[in-house]
């Protein structure tokens, strides 16, 4: 019966005879106890740099916002004087190129005329001694007058054009009217008239050739009242004049601009406007 008894030793379950356990229970709770307090501080440092942390960064976006503000108002006022100096380019410009305008027009202006003096004396040197003009018209057409035109032959069952071109606008013609010894001469002094510098050749033609339908006589110089005469002579009895041709030529100045006329302007003694063109040509406005 002593294989089935128990021995239970209840001296094992009181503090006093286990000192060492004692002692780590003692460790254990004054550790535990000393432990208790680092969340109190960490939340107390935490309660303080927050609010400050807080505090400072407000107080440094504020100080920022002041000095955008700041610089914002600077770039307002230089984007106000870069307007202005702006709007005073743009005014300058306008001026320039008003002036560049007007400048152009007057250079245009000497470039296309072609003054009457010189226009004379090339007609005085293509002239030969057998053509002897009497009489020169210029014809300025009136403001809208169209040029005349060949009327088109008319055509069976033709059907109007309703947009159809504008007719350009007649330039002025010179009509050069005169007295020749022959037809032939009349033909020779045509072609001059084409090879001259002023004129527009393709626009330089004859338009009336006709035999003189009346002789004229010589004349006597008719004297003084108190001259007389040592013979007297029939004016009936003196020669016919041999007969003329009358003609006339039409013509019109050529679109060569002055400027690529110099030399020969200033050969007939337009030596005023070949100076101004030579002055425009210096300073660039007419090219050479």
């Amino acid at each position: 019966c002593d294989m089935y008894g128990l021995d239970i030793n209840f001296l094992n379950d009181r503090p006093e005879y286990k000192p060492d356990a004692a002692s780590r229970t003692k460790t254990r709770s004054v550790a535990a106890s000393s432990g208790d307090r680092r969340p109190l501080v960490l939340g107390a440092i935490a309660a303080v740099l927050l609010p400050a942390l807080a505090l400072g960064s407000w107080l440094y976006l504020q100080n920022r916002n002041a000095d955008l503000a700041q610089q914002q108002a600077d770039l307002d006022r230089q984007l106000g004087a870069l307007a202005a100096q702006k709007n005073e380019l743009t005014n300058i410009n306008n001026q320039a190129k008003q002036a560049r305008e007007e400048t152009t027009a007057l250079a245009t202006v000497f470039n296309q005329i072609k003054p009457w003096s010189a226009i004379l004396q090339d007609l005085r040197d293509l002239t030969p001694n057998n053509v002897q003009i009497t009489a020169i018209k210029q014809t300025v057409p009136r403001p809208g007058q169209a040029a005349p035109q060949p009327s088109p032959r008319p055509q069976a069952n033709a059907s109007p054009q309703p947009n159809a071109a504008p007719s350009p606008v007649a330039a002025s013609t010179i009509e050069i009217s005169g007295l020749a010894e022959s037809t032939g001469a009349v033909g020779d002094y045509l072609i001059l008239l084409q090879s001259s510098n002023f004129l527009d050749a393709k626009k330089t033609e004859l338009i009336k050739s006709q035999l003189q339908q009346s002789q004229e006589r010589l004349q006597l110089p008719r004297l003084g009242q108190n001259t007389q005469r040592t013979t007297t002579f029939d004016e009936k009895n003196l020669p016919s004049l041999p007969q003329r041709v009358e003609f006339t030529v039409r013509t019109a100045l050529n679109e060569v601009p002055a400027s690529e006329l110099v030399r020969e302007l200033n050969r007939k003694g337009a030596a005023g406007l070949v100076t101004r063109i030579e002055a425009l040509q210096r300073k660039g406005v007419v090219q050479k």
